[in-house]
C-alpha cells in the first residue's frame, strides 16, 4: 500500500520503518527543516525493548544510552546538593534504556527502507476520506500546506499532541486534550562549561524546577512550573518565550537567570503543556493516529517513545495479517495497544509531586523521604 506518515518524530519513524520493512510504500511528510530531535534523553522500557530488539535496533541503542537521570541530583537556592533524585521511582525495570532523543531519530532514520520519501518543510493542510471501499480509485486525498496534492491508500497520523491529522478528521484538540497542571521547557546551552562530576542539579521553590541536565556532549536547561492552560499560539515562539520568562520572573537564585538566558536565544525552544490525549477511538476510515496524536502520556510518564514503538509495531503488524481489511488492522491494533496506554496514563499521578512539588513543606517532605528510602545517605554516595 502507498501510506502517507505525517510526523517525523519517533512515532513517525518508527511508523515508517515497520511499515517499510513490511512491503508498503512510505512517505513521511514533517513541517520542521528536519528530523524533529529536541528535547531531553527519552526512555525505552518494557515490551518495547523487544520490539527494538526485533526491528534490529536494540543493539544500536543500547551502544548509545546515556545515564542523565541517573546523575540527576536536587539542589538549594545555593547549587548544594541536597538529595539524589530517585530515578527507580520512574523506571521499569533496570532494563530500561535511556538514550538521546537526537541518536534514537538518526537510528531510525537509518533503518527506513531505501525508498521511503521524507518530505521536509511541508505539513497536511487538507484531507478527503473515499471511505472503506476498495477499488481504483478509492483512497485518501491529501492537500499539503505547499499546495501539492496527492493519493495514498492511508495516512497515519504521528504528528505529536498538536496533530494536524486529529484535528483535521476527528475535530478540534480541546475535544481530546486534558490538561495535566504543569508547563515543560528545553533550552539548549551550548556554551556551557562540562564538569568532572556530571551531576545534574535540580533546584525546586514551590510550584516550579530549574534545573541543568548534560549527556553526551550536549547541556540543556530544563524548566517546569505549574499553571492553568495558558492561551497561546504553539507556532509562536516568541509567545513561549514570553510565557517562561513571567513565570520564573523575580526568581535570581541559584542559576535561574542564566537559563533563562539561553531559553531566551535558543531558536529552537521546546516549551508546551504537560497533557495527555484521550480518545474513545484512533482511526476512521482510512486514517489512523499513532503515538501522542492518538494518545499522549505526557512527558510525566516516560513511556511516549515506547508507546510509539508498541503501536506502530502492533499497527504494522496488524495491516499485515488483515489480507488488505485496513479497518480490521485498525480495531485490532486500538485492541492490543490500549493497555500499553491505560498504563502509560495512569502512571503520571505522583510523579509530578516528586519533582514539581507545590509548596515548601511538599519540598522539605519530598527530600526527606528520598533520603529515608536511601538510607540516609548522603547525596551523591
Amino acid at each position: 500500500m502507498d501510506i502517507l506518515v505525517s510526523g517525523a518524530g519517533m512515532a513517525g519513524l518508527s511508523a515508517a520503518v515497520n511499515l517499510g520493512t513490511r512491503g508498503h510504500r512510505v512517505t513521511i511528510v514533517e513541517r520542521s527543516t528536519h528530523f524533529r530531535v529536541n528535547g531531553s534523553p527519552i526512555d525505552i522500557r518494557g515490551d518495547a525493548l523487544g520490539i527494538a530488539e526485533r526491528m534490529g535496533l536494540l543493539e544500536r541503542i543500547r551502544d548509545r544510552r546515556v545515564d542523565m537521570t541517573e546523575q540527576s541530583q536536587f539542589i538549594d537556592g545555593d547549587g548544594n546538593v541536597v538529595v539524589r533524585v530517585p530515578v527507580e521511582e520512574a523506571g521499569d525495570s533496570a532494563d530500561d534504556l535511556e538514550i538521546a532523543r537526537e541518536d534514537l531519530a538518526r537510528i531510525l532514520a537509518d533503518a527506513l527502507p531505501a525508498d521511503a520519501r521524507v518530505l521536509f518543510q511541508d505539513s497536511v493542510d487538507a484531507i478527503a476520506d473515499d471511505g472503506d471501499g476498495v477499488g481504483v480509485g478509492v483512497g485518501v486525498g491529501v492537500r499539503f500546506v505547499s499546495g501539492r496534492a496527492e493519493r495514498y491508500d492511508l495516512v497515519i497520523g504521528a504528528d505529536g499532541l498538536h496533530s494536524a491529522v486529529r484535528r483535521l478528521v476527528f475535530g478540534p484538540e480541546r475535544d481530546f486534550n486534558h490538561h495535566l497542571g504543569y508547563y515543560a521547557a528545553i533550552a539548549d546551552m551550548p556554551g556551557e562549561e562540562p564538569r568532572a562530576d556530571r551531576v545534574n542539579p535540580i533546584y525546586n521553590y514551590p510550584g516550579h524546577l530549574a534545573g541543568i541536565v548534560r549527556y553526551n556532549d550536549t547541556t540543556l536547561a530544563i524548566f517546569m512550573f505549574r499553571s492553568d492552560p495558558i492561551d497561546y499560539d504553539h507556532h509562536d515562539l516568541d509567545a513561549q518565550k514570553d510565557i517562561l520568562a513571567e513565570a520564573f520572573a523575580g526568581h535570581t537564585e541559584w542559576r535561574i537567570p542564566d537559563l533563562l538566558a539561553a531559553a531566551r536565544a535558543d531558536p529552537e525552544l521546546y516549551f508546551d503543556s504537560a497533557s495527555q490525549i484521550r480518545m474513545p477511538s484512533w482511526h476512521r476510515g482510512r486514517v489512523v493516529l499513532v503515538g501522542d496524536a492518538a494518545h499522549a502520556a505526557s512527558g510525566l510518564s516516560g513511556r511516549g517513545t515506547s508507546l510509539a514503538f508498541t503501536g506502530t509495531h502492533i499497527l504494522a503488524e496488524e495491516l499485515d495479517r488483515s489480507g488488505g481489511d485496513h479497518l480490521a488492522a485498525f480495531e485490532r491494533y486500538e485492541e492490543r495497544q490500549r493497555p500499553y496506554v491505560d498504563f502509560a496514563q495512569h502512571s503520571v499521578h505522583g510523579g509530578a509531586d516528586l519533582i514539581v512539588p507545590a509548596t515548601w513543606e511538599a519540598i522539605r517532605a519530598r527530600n526527606e523521604r528520598v533520603l529515608a528510602s536511601a538510607g540516609s545517605r548522603p547525596a551523591g554516595a
